[in-house]
């Protein structure tokens, strides 16, 4: 079983002592990290210097980001695809165009909307971690995500920053 500690839209500049902090606490137990966009600049991803991190750039990210992580990618954990990416345009229809780009995953990870989301449509696990910094809407608590490998399937859960439940 592995634990994969998922965040996006940090929008932040460099690694604050908040953020350290928080990153620590809510991803301790995490041997790998997918960061779902919009983190700003790189230099956040330093905070998981111990972990496996795949990452890929927002729309809102600085261009040492955008031009050093990929638009999207494919990973395979304990024999499971994961699609990551972070998403673009409106949020009403954002996980059709994410199927559209990974037909056969298991598993699609994204971004942009700010908006916690943890279901399955068909066989695809969808999740989007919400925003890491406190930046959701109407002043939402910051949120993430952990993904759970098992020979059973994958499984999530979504939680609040500071609470640790969502």
């Amino acid at each position: 079983m592995t634990q994969i500690g998922i965040l996006s839209d940090t929008h932040i500049s460099s690694p604050s002592k908040w953020y350290t902090k928080q990153v620590l606490r809510a991803f301790k137990d995490c041997s790998t990290i997918l960061h779902a966009g919009d983190l700003t600049d790189i230099s956040i991803l330093n905070t998981f210097k111990d972990k496996t991190v795949h990452a890929v750039h927002g729309n809102m990210c600085e261009p040492s980001s955008f031009h050093s992580l990929p638009m999207d990618k494919l990973i395979s954990i304990d024999g499971y695809s994961i699609g990551l990416c972070h998403g673009a345009g409106a949020r009403y229809n954002i996980e059709e165009r994410m199927w559209d780009m990974f037909p056969t995953a298991d598993c699609i990870v994204y971004g942009h909307t700010h908006i916690a989301v943890n279901h399955r449509l068909a066989n695809i696990l969808f999740i989007n971690p919400g925003s890491f910094s406190t930046t959701g809407r109407y002043g939402a608590q910051g949120s993430y995500a952990i993904l759970e490998t098992s020979p059973d399937g994958l499984k999530a859960s979504l939680y609040q920053l500071g609470t640790g439940a969502k």
